[in-house]
Protein backbone atom coordinates (compact mmCIF):
# COMPACT_ATOMS: atom_id res chain seq x y z
CA UNK A 1 0.00 0.00 0.00
CA UNK A 2 0.90 3.40 -0.67
CA UNK A 3 -0.13 6.67 -2.43
CA UNK A 4 1.28 9.57 -4.09
CA UNK A 5 3.80 11.44 -1.18
CA UNK A 6 5.45 7.92 -0.42
CA UNK A 7 3.85 6.35 2.41
CA UNK A 8 4.06 2.61 2.60
CA UNK A 9 2.31 -0.58 4.95
CA UNK A 10 4.75 -1.98 6.61
CA UNK A 11 3.01 -5.04 8.60
CA UNK A 12 5.33 -7.31 11.19
CA UNK A 13 4.40 -9.94 13.13
CA UNK A 14 5.50 -13.05 14.79
CA UNK A 15 4.98 -15.56 17.29
CA UNK A 16 4.92 -14.00 21.42
CA UNK A 17 8.20 -14.65 23.05
CA UNK A 18 9.73 -13.94 19.22
CA UNK A 19 11.11 -10.78 20.18
CA UNK A 20 9.46 -8.84 17.61
CA UNK A 21 8.59 -5.51 19.94
CA UNK A 22 12.10 -5.34 21.06
CA UNK A 23 13.57 -6.00 17.47
CA UNK A 24 11.12 -3.01 16.17
CA UNK A 25 12.56 -0.66 18.73
CA UNK A 26 15.63 -0.70 17.60
CA UNK A 27 14.66 -0.78 13.97
CA UNK A 28 13.25 2.74 14.75
CA UNK A 29 16.00 3.75 16.37
CA UNK A 30 18.33 2.90 13.13
CA UNK A 31 16.30 3.28 10.46
CA UNK A 32 16.35 6.94 8.10
CA UNK A 33 13.24 6.29 6.41
CA UNK A 34 10.21 7.71 7.76
CA UNK A 35 8.78 5.15 10.13
CA UNK A 36 5.78 5.54 11.71
CA UNK A 37 4.30 3.18 14.59
CA UNK A 38 0.59 2.29 14.53
CA UNK A 39 -0.83 2.21 17.64
CA UNK A 40 -3.58 -0.77 18.11
CA UNK A 41 -6.59 0.08 19.68
CA UNK A 42 -7.44 -2.80 22.70
CA UNK A 43 -10.01 -3.48 25.49
CA UNK A 44 -8.11 -5.04 27.49
CA UNK A 45 -6.87 -3.24 30.78
CA UNK A 46 -4.51 -0.70 31.14
CA UNK A 47 -1.18 -1.90 33.00
CA UNK A 48 1.36 -0.21 35.33
CA UNK A 49 3.67 2.13 33.31
CA UNK A 50 1.41 2.56 30.33
CA UNK A 51 0.32 5.24 28.47
CA UNK A 52 -3.01 5.66 26.47
CA UNK A 53 -2.59 6.56 22.69
CA UNK A 54 1.57 5.67 23.38
CA UNK A 55 0.82 2.14 23.88
CA UNK A 56 -2.37 1.56 23.19
CA UNK A 57 -5.88 3.33 22.31
CA UNK A 58 -7.62 1.99 25.54
CA UNK A 59 -11.46 1.77 24.88
CA UNK A 60 -14.02 0.24 26.66
CA UNK A 61 -16.05 -2.84 25.03
CA UNK A 62 -19.07 -0.44 23.59
CA UNK A 63 -16.24 1.71 22.30
CA UNK A 64 -14.74 -0.79 20.21
CA UNK A 65 -17.87 -3.11 19.17
CA UNK A 66 -19.30 1.11 18.04
CA UNK A 67 -15.91 1.44 15.94
CA UNK A 68 -16.37 -2.16 14.77
CA UNK A 69 -19.97 -1.73 13.59
CA UNK A 70 -19.05 1.54 11.80
CA UNK A 71 -16.17 -0.13 9.62
CA UNK A 72 -13.72 1.88 11.31
CA UNK A 73 -11.00 -1.32 12.15
CA UNK A 74 -8.75 -2.26 9.47
CA UNK A 75 -8.14 -5.11 11.11
CA UNK A 76 -9.50 -6.39 14.48
CA UNK A 77 -9.77 -9.79 16.30
CA UNK A 78 -10.29 -11.30 19.76
CA UNK A 79 -6.89 -12.45 20.62
CA UNK A 80 -6.24 -15.39 22.61
CA UNK A 81 -9.96 -15.98 23.18
CA UNK A 82 -9.46 -13.90 26.63
CA UNK A 83 -12.62 -11.73 26.04
CA UNK A 84 -9.76 -8.87 24.59
CA UNK A 85 -10.22 -7.45 21.26
CA UNK A 86 -7.34 -5.68 19.51
CA UNK A 87 -7.60 -4.00 16.11
CA UNK A 88 -6.20 -1.45 13.58
CA UNK A 89 -7.56 1.72 13.09
CA UNK A 90 -8.41 2.61 9.10
CA UNK A 91 -7.79 6.55 9.83
CA UNK A 92 -4.79 6.37 11.85
CA UNK A 93 -3.22 4.08 8.91
CA UNK A 94 -4.43 6.16 6.08
CA UNK A 95 -3.56 9.47 7.63
CA UNK A 96 0.07 8.50 8.28
CA UNK A 97 0.54 6.76 4.74
CA UNK A 98 -0.99 10.46 3.27
CA UNK A 99 1.61 12.35 5.36
CA UNK A 100 4.11 9.91 3.61
CA UNK A 101 5.00 7.97 6.57
CA UNK A 102 6.41 4.35 6.41
CA UNK A 103 3.30 2.99 8.89
CA UNK A 104 4.38 0.17 10.85
CA UNK A 105 1.42 -2.08 12.04
CA UNK A 106 3.19 -4.75 14.95
CA UNK A 107 0.12 -7.30 14.47
CA UNK A 108 -0.75 -10.60 15.09
CA UNK A 109 -1.25 -13.18 11.89
CA UNK A 110 -4.79 -13.31 11.89
CA UNK A 111 -4.84 -9.27 11.88
CA UNK A 112 -2.15 -9.16 9.26
CA UNK A 113 -3.58 -11.71 7.01
CA UNK A 114 -6.63 -9.95 6.99
CA UNK A 115 -4.75 -6.71 5.98
CA UNK A 116 -2.55 -8.12 3.36
CA UNK A 117 -6.17 -9.66 1.18
CA UNK A 118 -7.00 -5.73 1.45
CA UNK A 119 -3.19 -4.33 0.69
CA UNK A 120 -1.37 -7.12 -1.21
CA UNK A 121 1.45 -4.61 -2.18
CA UNK A 122 2.01 -3.89 2.04
CA UNK A 123 5.53 -4.82 2.60
CA UNK A 124 4.95 -7.81 5.50
CA UNK A 125 7.72 -9.43 7.53
CA UNK A 126 7.38 -12.47 9.72
CA UNK A 127 9.75 -12.30 12.66
CA UNK A 128 10.75 -15.76 14.05
CA UNK A 129 12.62 -17.35 16.79
CA UNK A 130 15.09 -20.25 15.91
CA UNK A 131 12.83 -23.09 17.03
CA UNK A 132 9.66 -23.94 19.24
CA UNK A 133 11.85 -25.04 21.78
CA UNK A 134 13.84 -21.92 21.87
CA UNK A 135 10.37 -20.03 21.85
CA UNK A 136 9.15 -22.13 24.79
CA UNK A 137 12.47 -21.43 26.59
CA UNK A 138 11.72 -17.73 26.48
CA UNK A 139 8.06 -17.75 27.07
CA UNK A 140 9.15 -19.82 30.72
CA UNK A 141 12.19 -17.17 30.92
CA UNK A 142 9.32 -14.92 31.51
CA UNK A 143 7.87 -15.91 34.13
CA UNK A 144 4.62 -14.07 34.09
CA UNK A 145 2.52 -16.78 32.62
CA UNK A 146 0.80 -20.22 33.86
CA UNK A 147 1.34 -23.17 32.59
CA UNK A 148 -1.89 -23.52 30.46
CA UNK A 149 -1.39 -19.56 29.11
CA UNK A 150 2.22 -21.10 27.99
CA UNK A 151 0.36 -23.88 25.91
CA UNK A 152 -1.68 -21.93 24.51
CA UNK A 153 0.74 -19.16 23.49
CA UNK A 154 2.91 -22.04 22.10
CA UNK A 155 -0.08 -23.95 20.24
CA UNK A 156 -0.69 -20.34 18.48
CA UNK A 157 2.65 -20.08 17.61
CA UNK A 158 2.36 -23.61 15.78
CA UNK A 159 -0.49 -22.32 13.65
CA UNK A 160 1.28 -18.86 13.52
CA UNK A 161 4.78 -20.52 11.60
CA UNK A 162 2.42 -22.81 9.85
CA UNK A 163 1.42 -19.41 7.97
CA UNK A 164 4.59 -17.94 7.76
CA UNK A 165 5.11 -18.45 3.69
CA UNK A 166 2.44 -15.84 3.57
CA UNK A 167 4.61 -13.21 4.52
CA UNK A 168 7.24 -11.50 1.80
CA UNK A 169 10.03 -11.43 4.00
CA UNK A 170 11.01 -13.89 6.84
CA UNK A 171 13.55 -13.19 10.16
CA UNK A 172 14.89 -15.47 12.41
CA UNK A 173 15.66 -13.79 15.72
CA UNK A 174 17.70 -15.99 17.13
CA UNK A 175 19.16 -16.15 20.81
CA UNK A 176 21.57 -13.79 20.83
CA UNK A 177 21.38 -12.36 17.43
CA UNK A 178 18.72 -9.76 17.68
CA UNK A 179 21.32 -7.38 16.37
CA UNK A 180 21.41 -9.72 12.87
CA UNK A 181 17.67 -9.57 13.00
CA UNK A 182 17.66 -5.72 13.05
CA UNK A 183 20.29 -5.83 10.74
CA UNK A 184 17.95 -7.62 7.93
CA UNK A 185 14.99 -5.41 8.57
CA UNK A 186 16.50 -2.40 7.86
CA UNK A 187 18.01 -4.12 4.41
CA UNK A 188 14.44 -4.63 3.86
CA UNK A 189 12.82 -1.88 4.10
CA UNK A 190 15.94 0.21 2.40
CA UNK A 191 15.37 -2.56 0.00
CA UNK A 192 11.41 -1.74 -0.82
CA UNK A 193 12.39 2.28 -0.38
CA UNK A 194 15.00 1.94 -3.42
CA UNK A 195 12.58 0.24 -5.30
CA UNK A 196 10.04 2.68 -5.42
CA UNK A 197 12.63 5.57 -5.72
CA UNK A 198 11.85 7.07 -1.88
Amino acid sequence: MSDSSGGRLVIVSGPSGAGKTTVLRKVFERSRLPLLASVSATTRPQRPGEVDGVDYHFLSEREFQLLRERGDFLECFEVFRRGHWYGTLREEVLSGLRAGKWVVLEIDVQGALAVMQEYPRAISIFVEPESLDELERRLRDRKTETEEAIRRRLAQARWELDRADRYRYRVVNANGEMDRAVREICDVLNQESEKCGK
